[in-house]
């Protein structure tokens, strides 16, 4: 069985590598987000600012974009399967050791504990938009993992919603673990489809002349720079669209955050159905979705600037949020074709490591804007990212290696 994707696993391996990795991105993805939905007890109980819990979220961001790429050249070097095998551990360890940390009171444990987390979640993201890609054929890659992408806003929606409903009966550091141990069921799973080689799991190491044209390949950057752009736009509005439509339609914040929860609802089937997009109605041509999926993001963002009904801004909310996600859960397949086999997996994390920068810097600048000038100004700020993503996807190549 080649391991360069020449000769794909049975369908029950394909089905259980992607079942496992979604599940593992979810758990992930869920621990991540958590924090943020029980925000005030978590403040009450550790007598912390709302900059200092925010920082529980905001740690892992910041972990991501300083390890990814080291994590995705570790992938590249040894075996898929203990790798990603360790990070649930990792992922396990951290889920407890926060909650002993909370219920101590112990806010730098907790914080500390949460680096670990997201050391994990990045090594699950990174080998599982890799290891799905190379599981399937080519012509299905992009399908496969669109799916997959899907799990981050499954993910965060099952932490927002679920963890008020854990905290109000075992206490809200019991989400921790909770989400936590979601992972073990996805590495299983991983594990069954994964006990013979797999394309993927075991790639040869690369060699210094493939990680050279990797780093110094103008494509390579042009999609990292249009992840950045993407992942800016999508923290932008999912960060900031709840304060807003409080503040300009009088309405609960209760109400706001429902109607925001569109946003990466929405995110999910755009992501899964990306690939499916891309090969139907493209042709398979990459650049042409994201370059229409900036073009049609650019005026309904902007559209939040000038809208006075309720009705147009939960519009403009659906098709922002399918537009932008179409791309990010298209974008980790597509720089995965522009590479050499033997580095895709360090093109992944360097794309997740730019991507995640743009999540990361894009609601602090934001909020200094609107801190500023008020909500206009981001939102036609926001409309100019979404012009320069045209501008930089027209200048993107097609991909074209199988």
């Amino acid at each position: 069985m080649s391991t360069n994707g020449g000769t794909t696993g049975t369908r029950r391996e394909t089905l259980g590598i992607v079942v496992g990795f979604f599940l593992l991105s979810t758990a992930a993805a869920a621990y991540e987000i958590a924090p943020a939905s029980v925000f005030p007890a978590i403040q009450d109980s550790l007598g912390l600012s709302s900059s200092a819990a925010g920082w529980l979220v905001s740690i892992m961001y910041a972990t991501a974009v300083v390890t990814s790429v080291p994590i995705g050249v570790v992938l590249d070097r040894f075996s898929v399967r203990r790798v990603v095998g360790l990070a649930t551990v990792a992922l396990v360890v951290a889920g407890g050791w926060g909650w002993y940390a909370a219920t101590a009171g112990a806010y730098g444990w907790l914080l500390v504990s949460r680096v670990l987390g997201g050391l994990a979640y990045v090594t699950f993201w990174n080998a599982g938009a890799n290891v799905v890609g190379s599981a399937v054929p080519p012509r299905q890659r992009a399908t496969a993992v669109g799916v997959f992408t899907a799990s981050a806003p499954v993910g965060f929606a099952l932490g927002q919603f679920g963890s008020p409903l854990i905290a109000n009966v075992a206490g809200w550091p019991a989400i921790l673990p909770l989400y936590a141990g979601v992972a073990v069921v996805g590495v299983a799973f991983f594990a069954a489809a994964t006990r013979r080689r797999v394309p993927g799991v075991d790639a040869p190491s690369p060699d210094g002349a493939a990680l050279r044209e990797l780093f110094g390949s103008r494509a390579v950057w042009t999609v990292c720079a249009l992840c950045f752009l993407a992942y800016s736009l999508y923290l932008f509005v999912n960060t900031w669209l709840p304060s807003f439509l409080a503040s300009e339609f009088s309405i609960s914040l209760a109400a706001s955050g429902l109607l925001t929860a569109l946003f990466p609802a929405i995110g999910a089937v755009a992501r899964s159905t990306s690939g499916v997009v891309t090969d139907r109605a493209f042709g398979g041509r990459r650049r042409r979705v994201i370059v229409s999926s900036f073009a049609v993001a650019t005026p309904a963002v902007v559209a939040f600037a000038f809208v006075s009904r309720l009705g147009a801004v939960v519009g403009a909310v659906v098709v922002v949020g399918f537009a932008i996600q179409l791309v990010t859960g298209l974008i980790f397949s597509y720089i995965a074709e522009l590479v050499a086999p033997s580095v895709r997996a360090t093109a992944v994390s360097l794309l997740t490591s730019v991507g995640l920068l743009g999540a990361f810097a894009a609601p602090i600048a934001a909020g200094a804007i609107i801190d500023y000038a008020g909500y206009t100004p981001a939102f036609l700020a926001a409309g100019g990212v979404a012009v320069i993503g045209v501008l930089l996807a027209l200048r993107a190549p097609e991909p074209t290696r199988a």
